[in-house]
Formats: structure tokens, sequence, C-alpha cells
């Protein structure tokens, strides 16, 4: 059986939709509410170099206390930043999905499809009612 991780938001949308494209494949994640379970800042780090991206690629703005924070401010380096998302985790962005193949932010969530043992889902509803069409090498470029 294959392993997958998600790190999820059940209130947001993208993640809901993420999550759902997986099951689509046919395997059932292994779910992290990051909210009431966030990474640990080990776990974190390991996920930002698997992803190639520093922290500023994780954090999110809206529904935060981003602009609060002053995070867009160029001087917190990547050691204070990790430090902000240990303190609000919802500053983490989502859904970040693990597979065998990879890990990714997944924004938009169709991204999960370039990692998934299975992309071939066949088409699939979004539930604003957007169609990811069924998956084709094109989603991966």
């Amino acid at each position: 059986m294959t392993s997958i991780t998600i790190y999820h938001n059940p209130k947001c949308g993208t993640s809901r939709n993420t999550l759902a494209m997986v099951r689509q494949s046919g395997v059932e994640p292994h779910v992290v509410d990051y909210l009431v379970t966030p990474p640990s800042r080990t776990e974190l780090q390991a996920l930002l170099r698997a992803m190639g991206v520093g922290v500023r690629a994780v954090l999110r703005q809206k529904g935060t206390p981003y602009d609060e924070l002053d995070l867009g401010n160029a001087n917190w380096s990547d050691e204070q930043l990790l430090n902000f998302i240990g303190q609000h985790p919802i500053l983490l962005n989502r859904p970040i999905v693990i597979t065998p193949l990879g890990v990714r932010l997944c924004r938009p969530s169709e991204r999960v499809l370039e990692i998934l043992p299975n992309p071939h889902i066949g088409p699939f509803t979004k539930e604003d009612g957007e169609v990811v069409p069924a998956w084709s090498s094109k989603l991966a470029d």
C-alpha cells in the first residue's frame, strides 16, 4: 500500500479538494490536521528541503497574523520565520502532501497529481464547480 501524508486544514477548500483527489486515486492518506498537530521544526525543515524551497514559500498571508507580524519584511531570517510558524501554525500554507514521488505544497489542488503514484483519477470536480480534467503530462510541466 502506498503511503501518503497530507498536512490538512479541514476548513480550507483547497485542502479538502486535494484530500478528495488523493482518495479518488485509490489511497486513504494519513491526514494530519496541522493546526491541531503542527509539524515539529525538524519536520518542517525536512519538508522544505524535500520541496526545495525556503520558508517564505510556505508562508500564508490570508487569514493569519502575517501582516500584524510584518512577515513581509525581508529582515526576518528563516530561523525567525520558523519560530513564527511554530508559534502560529496557521502561518503554514496548506495542503502539503508527501508521497513516495515527492513533496508539494498543493496550491492549486491539482498539483497533487504531479506526485500521486496513480495520477489517473479521471475528471474531478472541485467544490467550487471547477472541473479538473483527467491527468495529463501537461499538468507536470
